[in-house]
């Protein structure tokens, strides 16, 4: 059994106005074995795209490697544009050592609303993921029972978004309104269910020439 721990803590300012909530990065980097075009932080995975999107979207001209720089470099973006990282899996259990989210076991979820409470100026949660099973959004919701909170609905299209309202670490605060948006996932395996989107079959049919990058592109745009 391999105990699957989070290798990074939250990254999040006192002006942090957005969070990025995954789940977990791939075993490797709970052992520290990275691949060389791996970045030792947040979303570091080559094989997970977020950065390259982010990248695309902002011309950033980023390292892809091992080297500090490459971690200063995101690090600058996340703090210039008020984003912050945390993901709401701390830790895991895994029969077989893979990045696979419905592998995990024996899940210990971090204090979400407890960051949330902590640091007044959030106001939205960018979940890299839907609500499947053993997704961000999935947690999410479980971990909201545990506060008797739950999501509302405000859009349905694709991403969807949802609010729901919490009070502030200091209970003579006003209550604010958090808003969640449910991107679709980074990761190639989200590919698939891409292909049958209505709305990217509709772009593919206009431009032969679209991807899937350029699908994901267009929908985090809009919020990182």
């Amino acid at each position: 059994m391999f105990k699957h721990t989070h290798p990074y803590q939250p990254f999040i300012k006192k002006n942090t106005q957005k969070l990025i909530v995954g789940t977990l990065p791939p075993p490797r980097f709970t052992t520290g074995k990275l691949l060389e075009k791996d970045v030792n932080f947040c979303y570091g995975s080559y094989y997970n795209s977020l950065w390259l999107f982010i990248d695309k979207i902002h011309n950033l001209n980023l390292r892809y490697d091992n080297s500090q720089e490459a971690i200063n470099q995101r690090k600058d973006f996340l703090i210039k544009h008020k984003i912050g990282v945390c993901d709401i899996v701390e830790s895991a259990e895994r029969d077989k050592i893979d990045a696979s989210d419905l592998g995990m076991m024996n899940i210990k979820l971090r204090d979400l609303i407890g960051y949330l409470k902590q640091y007044p100026s959030i106001d939205a949660l960018l979940f890299i993921g839907g609500n499947s099973k053993n997704g961000p959004e999935y947690f999410f919701r479980k971990h909201l029972k545990d506060y008797n909170l739950k999501l509302e609905l405000v859009r349905k299209e694709t991403p969807k978004i949802h609010s729901f309202v919490i009070q502030s670490e200091n209970e003579d605060s006003i209550s604010r309104i958090i808003q969640t948006v449910s991107l679709t996932s980074s990761s190639g395996a989200a590919n698939i269910s891409i292909g049958s989107n209505p709305l990217y079959k509709q772009l593919k049919a206009s431009n032969p020439e679209f991807t899937t990058f350029d699908f994901r592109v267009m929908q985090y745009q809009e919020f990182i």
